[in-house]
């Protein structure tokens, strides 16, 4: 990634990381600001600009560390390097509230994340699995800052339990020759590539992410699959159908006999809808009114018929391919 343009606070200088990222873009326009979090220019931008605002780069401290209990792959949701993306998925559930949190922040206080993963690592009586990939996508952001190999390489060293991140980007061969112990859990997001061309924009294609999941087995990493997220387009049971067919012919047996699968169907909102009929009035409209209801306040999901057959359907072709007792949960 080039960024246009950098916002940071200035503080950044203050840590290893600030220095670096400073260095490396000194040819880029440098704006200071206060607060990442609170960017009075750029949020009061039009919905048109979207793309524009993904070109840019936000640096600063995180302040906020508190870990959410999770009960799917990981024991806790954690807070860690950064937050939002440069990719622009239409569907994407860090989009929350307009020009917020759309472009790519990252945080370089990366040492005091790490100090307070390892004591509450060594509080636990049990070996946790903490998620530290829900805020951004940390492929992505390891082509900026080398954080994977640093977290890697430091959490083996301190922390007992694990740590796992989910990626729709291919490029790992930073993290092929890494001593991970087999502590690391790599998932990678996949759809079928009419979705990801479509509708996944600015991310790693099908192909890619294929061959991204068999170099990480092969490099003994344990590697799960996101089909996530599940979504209704027209036809959409042979597009699943013939991704399902491509995953069983190109992942190794390395892989699928070590696999498991998270399978997501996809909740649209308001916001959403706003955002991408400005910012890119040319893609598919996910809003189908004859195929979603209301989920809460501006939010929407497939009708409950609609997504009990499709549970059916995804679950019966999955276990087809890869057997019994693959599939971790369908939500």
């Amino acid at each position: 990634m080039r960024p246009t343009q950098i916002y940071y606070e200035a503080n950044i200088e203050q840590y290893t990381l600030g220095k670096e990222l400073k260095e490396r873009f000194s040819d880029i326009s440098w704006i200071p600001i206060e607060n990442h979090n609170n960017i009075e220019e750029l949020r009061t931008k039009e919905n048109s600009e979207f793309r524009n605002l993904k070109q840019l780069l936000i640096i600063g401290t995180r302040k906020t560390h508190k870990y959410v209990e999770n009960h799917k792959v990981s024991d806790y949701l954690v807070p860690y390097t950064s937050s939002g993306c440069t990719a622009m998925c239409l569907y994407c559930y860090l989009v929350c509230n307009y020009n917020k949190c759309s472009y790519l922040r990252l945080f370089v206080n990366r040492e005091q994340m790490m100090d307070r993963l390892i004591r509450h690592s060594n509080r636990s009586d049990k070996e946790l699995t903490y998620e530290i990939g829900s805020n951004s996508d940390l492929i992505l952001e390891n082509t900026i800052t080398n954080n994977l190999p640093w977290t890697i390489e430091n959490f083996m060293k301190s922390l007992k339990g694990k740590i796992t991140f989910p990626s729709k980007f291919s490029m790992v061969d930073p993290l092929l020759s890494l001593n991970h112990q087999g502590r690391v859990v790599f998932r990678m997001s996949v759809n079928p590539e009419l979705i990801i061309r479509e509708i996944e924009l600015g991310t790693s294609s099908l192909d890619k992410r294929i061959e991204a999941i068999n170099k990480m087995v092969e490099a003994d990493y344990k590697v799960g699959i996101l089909v996530a997220p599940i979504i209704m387009v027209d036809n959409w049971k042979e597009l699943y159908t013939e991704l399902f067919d491509k995953l069983e012919a190109e992942l190794s047996q390395k892989m699928k006999k070590q696999m498991f699968i998270e399978v997501i169907f996809m909740t649209y909102s308001f916001v959403h809808r706003k955002i991408n009929a400005e910012a890119f009035p040319d893609s598919i409209d996910l809003y189908n009114k004859d195929k979603m209801t209301g989920r809460g306040m501006g939010k929407y999901c497939y009708r409950n018929n609609l997504r009990i057959d499709g549970e059916i359907f995804i679950h019966d072709e999955l276990e087809r391919r890869f057997g019994l007792g693959k599939i971790l949960y369908i939500c």
